[in-house]
């Protein structure tokens, strides 16, 4: 008796850590930002979820290993085997960069830790929502609560705080700056919300926008009271998205969007006419952009710069730039040099300049080569096949395939899954929904039960 009841509390401690941190990540900017300003070691505060993601990896492993079923069910799943595969590599290739002196070795445990730290809270959080299936049902409120204060902070940003509001918590050049501009012009502000910059703040709206998209036209039939506030705080979301100024982040969302209210609407003939209205509306938004595309405004915004610009490179041209310059350095070596080679965990290089090829996939191939790509890229498309499978039948399925697409168009131009908001919020959700219906409930119910 004193055995099970051990396991149980040890089922809701990693519950209830699981639910911390996907409940705070969104805050991830402020709540690392703030107490280091008062106490210092900024770097251990922003460490703070990794220090929990210890702790439930432990009980996580002592399931898997005492739990016959939960391992079947693991390990019967090929995107598990892709998973360790692709961990493996990681860590291959970390191992052979340390001693070749590639990296630094802060690069390296920094590299590996972006890499891999999303893979291994999806399998925490798939193993821990095994045996506590009350996790499921927290899904709506994972996402909408800390969504509301994002969004709700954000429209406080735009219409009544100062731009340098958050610098009186600490922000500045050496954390996180308090605000970002367009092009270094003070007209055009981009607000970060409660997160770690304009970028991760649209790439994070993509998860609840997505969301609220799926729940307003599945959940209700008919126009009520709830319908409506959800196309109200859809609508704010989408503002301040907008306020972002994260272009990248406005076509994933607008991906995701149009996957939801397509695969959402049964009827074919109604499918039809909503492609054809679609394209018609982007015809009339291109060929007015392209009348305006002299309008300081319009340049600004989608371009990030403007015909009279005191910037000699701008946004786009950097980005360009950048991108090819790396995509040249991986076709040169197509093996990769190890974790911490390119993206954030490159600054830690000493003796190199940062490679940030603004795009995810050639951060990848940067570092564990073509073969840690593929097996990346075969990673998504089991995910997207297992989802799928379901028909979009599922609570969940069809906004998470819709999501992980959005996410996915997002990183040709971001490293989106480097920042700790999303990387934890979307792979932790795909983790408790994966315990639900990837495989039937029966089995589900005799592991809770045992």
């Amino acid at each position: 008796m004193e055995k099970i009841w051990n396991k149980i509390n040890i089922a809701k401690i990693s519950s209830v850590i699981i639910l911390l941190i996907l409940f705070l990540i969104p805050f991830q900017g402020f709540i690392t930002v703030w107490p280091s300003s008062i106490f210092g070691h900024y770097t251990l505060f922003r460490l703070w979820k990794e220090f929990l993601l210890v702790i439930i990896l432990l009980i996580s492993i002592y399931y898997l290993i005492s739990d016959l079923n939960i391992r079947k069910i693991i390990f019967s799943n090929k995107l598990s085997w892709l998973i360790i595969g692709f961990l493996g590599i990681e860590v291959l290739w970390a191992i052979v960069a340390y001693f070749n002196k590639d990296v630094s070795t802060k690069a390296l445990f920094f590299g590996l830790l972006l890499d891999c730290r999303y893979f291994i809270f999806f399998g925490i959080t798939w193993i821990i929502a095994l045996k506590n299936r009350d996790l499921v049902k927290f899904i709506p409120k994972i996402i909408l609560v800390p969504a509301m204060i994002v969004v709700f902070f954000g429209l406080a940003q735009i219409f009544i705080l100062p731009h340098n509001f958050l610098a009186h918590f600490g922000y500045n050049s050496k954390t996180i700056l308090p605000f970002q501009t367009i092009n270094s012009n003070s007209k055009y502000i981009r607000i970060i919300s409660t997160t770690r910059g304009a970028n991760p703040l649209g790439a994070y709206l993509i998860i609840p926008i997505s969301y609220l998209i799926y729940v307003f036209l599945r959940k209700f039939k008919k126009i009520n009271g709830q319908k409506i506030k959800i196309a109200i705080f859809t609508l704010l979301s989408l503002f301040v998205l907008f306020f972002s100024f994260s272009r990248s982040a406005w076509i994933g969302a607008f991906v995701a969007g149009c996957i939801i209210v397509f695969f959402s609407i049964r009827n074919k003939k109604t499918r039809s006419r909503i492609l054809i209205f679609g394209i018609a509306i982007l015809i009339v938004l291109s060929l007015g952009l392209f009348i305006e595309r002299n309008n300081h405004r319009i340049q600004n915004l989608l371009f990030h710069t403007q015909a009279n610009s005191k910037i000699k490179v701008s946004s786009d041209q950097a980005h360009l730039s950048a991108t090819l310059n790396n995509l040249k350095e991986t076709i040169k070596n197509p093996l990769g040099s190890g974790p911490g080679s390119s993206g954030p965990a490159s600054f830690y290089n000493k003796d190199s300049i940062a490679r940030i090829p603004e795009n995810y996939y050639i951060q990848i191939a940067q570092e564990v080569g073509v073969v840690g790509l593929i097996i990346y890229l075969a990673i998504i498309i089991k995910i997207i096949v297992d989802l799928s499978r379901h028909k979009f039948s599922n609570k969940y399925s069809l906004f998470l395939v819709a999501s992980l697409i959005g996410i996915s168009v997002t990183n040709f131009f971001l490293m989106a899954w480097t920042d700790d908001t999303l990387a934890y919020l979307w792979w932790g959700l795909l983790g408790i929904s994966y315990a639900s219906f990837s495989y039937p409930k029966s089995t589900v119910l005799k592991i809770t039960k045992s």
